[in-house]
């Protein structure tokens, strides 16, 4: 194994960063449809609309995970950089392979989230279509 230094868990940063800005963005446009679903479903409590926002729970849920494991990516990265600083090399090596493993995690999460969103677009298509 290549000796890790701490410029390595350092690029995380900039990764990291903006994936967790991705899923801000989609946590903030999931929370506008939430509202307007809301405000649809005191006029008319359609199951359709139930049905919306049960899928739309499922996904905020994901997005919550998302965010949880890229966090904790973020953290295991700068935990990892300080631990290579105080010459702790080996601890330092296992705690960015966490950080690695937490942002395959996070990824994985989103990846399952998409697959549902796209799940859900195709259902409005087909309601259209007919």
């Amino acid at each position: 194994m290549n000796e890790l230094n701490i410029t390595t868990p350092a690029l995380m940063f900039s990764a990291v960063s903006l994936i967790l800005l991705a899923y801000t963005n989609r946590f903030l446009s999931y929370a506008q449809i939430v509202r307007n679903l809301y405000a649809d479903y005191k006029k008319n409590k359609d199951a359709v609309l139930i049905d919306q926002i049960k899928n739309l729970r499922k996904r905020l849920y994901l997005i919550r995970s998302m965010q949880i494991f890229g966090v904790s990516s973020l953290f295991l990265s700068m935990a990892s950089m300080l631990l290579l600083y105080l010459n702790m090399n080996l601890l330092g090596a296992i705690t960015f392979a966490l950080g690695l493993g937490t942002m395959i995690v996070s990824l994985a999460i989103s990846l399952w989230e998409i697959q549902i969103s796209v799940r859900a677009l195709d259902l409005h298509l087909q309601n259209m279509e007919k």
